[in-house]
């Protein structure tokens, strides 16, 4: 199988240097999220299932953008090999629906210091994660609002 063709992804118009591979291992029932990088070290990600299945979900957090502050949410499974192309300046997160291995290529590598996030239930983005109790890391749960995130950048 052929998971990534850069030559494919040109011709759709989508010219990115990866520099960066991470796998992540999540049991059933955790959400992860919502994460990014603040500028210079925006990261653009190519997400993927490797086993499981998993409820992925990206929100345009780029000041100016037309879908500021709108979400997109798909079922990413290890089963159909499909994959979801997040460009910097997006927030992303998801919630493991089995036990899944998620595999991400990004544009950017990690810096710890521009490393941000908004929380996932936040009234404003009003994303249904399909999941009443998901199972979190102290610092997922802690995340920023929405509201805070905005007044960060100046909205």
């Amino acid at each position: 199988m052929e998971s990534y063709n850069a030559e494919t992804f040109r011709t759709h118009g989508l010219e990115m240097n990866f520099v960066q591979d991470n796998l992540s291992f999540s049991r059933a029932g955790v959400l992860r999220g919502l994460h990014f990088q603040k500028p210079p070290y925006e990261q653009g990600k190519l997400v993927k299932v490797i086993v499981g299945e998993a409820l992925d979900v990206a929100v345009d957090v780029r000041k100016g953008s037309p879908t500021f502050g709108q979400h997109f949410k798909v079922v990413l499974s290890g089963e159909k090999q499909n994959m979801l192309y997040l460009p910097p300046g997006f927030a992303h997160g998801f919630l493991a629906i089995k036990d899944t291995y998620l595999f991400y290529k990004c544009t950017q590598v990690y810096n710890g210091a521009y490393d941000s996030g908004i929380i996932f239930n936040d009234a404003e983005l009003n994303i249904d994660w399909e999941s009443d109790e998901p199972i979190m890391s102290e610092k997922d749960k802690n995340l920023q609002s929405f509201a805070a995130y905005k007044s960060s950048i100046g909205m």
